[in-house]
């Protein structure tokens, strides 16, 4: 009697052209995920989108009396509240995007272990809602800009580079930040204490060029550092960042991508078994 090789069932080769079509194939269902979240977020609560300005503006004031009255930080030249306001428009979307990106698998963990689709959507889901938050700030800002009679410059023209910078650098680090929570659930409490740490390395609450020059190889280390400058230098005309830390900024954006993307995909195969 001949023996009968057991059978092993194992997931085929999935490339990068093959997921990118099954996500595109599938975006009705990214289109729905995306509209639930913006629709839930604030649903059940007494203020609703006015806490997207709320926050912000609150934050602006404490670092306007800590840093400005206190402190007596620079501002150059312009008012404190817009000189921090502007800047936390941007760390929003970046810290918006990065942890909502980390948490959309295991805050969909009953989706993503009974039901297949292409994971990336649950990332990319995230996005649209941070993009509103973003949009409803930049509104508030203006309003700010117009009770400060304070005009905008031709340097708005380069808002949307700045914001997709921004969103980039979050979106892939998310990304491997989600892949990891899935088999470490420490990472949901590392994330938010590293991000508060990085919300003071980064130049929110004062002007990069307050940083002691001895420090400047290290400081300028934080990517963040061009994307905000810049995106405080198109909404408000500061001192813009130099071309060679925005093009530094820009290369580790898109690695940041590259790298999320490959993480995800190598951990993707075992995300219902663990999660």
């Amino acid at each position: 009697m001949t023996s009968v090789a057991p059978l092993r069932l194992a997931p085929g080769h999935r490339n990068v052209g093959r997921e990118l079509a099954e996500t595109w194939q599938a975006r009705d269902l990214l289109y729905t995920f995306a509209d639930r979240d913006l629709r839930l977020r604030y649903r059940q609560t007494a203020l609703g989108v006015v806490w997207v300005v709320l926050q912000p503006l609150i934050a602006a004031g404490i670092f306007t009396f800590v840093f400005g009255t206190v402190a007596h930080m620079s501002s150059e030249g312009k008012p404190y509240m817009l000189f921090t306001f502007a800047a936390l428009t941007g760390w929003n979307l970046f810290s918006g995007i990065l942890t909502r990106t980390a948490g959309c698998l295991v805050g969909n963990a009953h989706l993503v272990s009974r039901i297949f689709f292409p994971r990336l959507i649950l990332p990319l889901s995230v996005m649209p809602a941070a993009m509103v938050d973003f949009i409803v700030s930049l509104g508030m800002f203006a309003a700010l800009l117009m009770i400060y009679h304070v005009a905008p410059t031709l340097a708005l023209l380069t808002l949307p580079f700045w914001m997709l910078l921004l969103a980039a650098g979050a979106f892939g680090t998310g990304l491997v930040a989600a892949s990891l929570m899935v088999q470490y659930r420490d990472v949901q409490f590392v994330l938010p204490v590293a991000t508060q740490l990085v919300l003071y390395a980064s130049p929110v609450a004062y002007a990069a060029s307050r940083v002691p020059e001895k420090w400047h190889t290290l400081y300028f280390l934080n990517p963040l550092v061009a994307a905000i400058e810049g995106l405080r230098w198109s909404l408000l005309g500061t001192e813009a960042p130099s071309i060679g830390s925005v093009a530094y900024s820009s290369a580790v954006a898109i690695v940041a991508v590259i790298f999320g993307v490959i993480v995800f995909r190598r951990m993707e195969r075992g995300f219902a078994d663990v999660i």
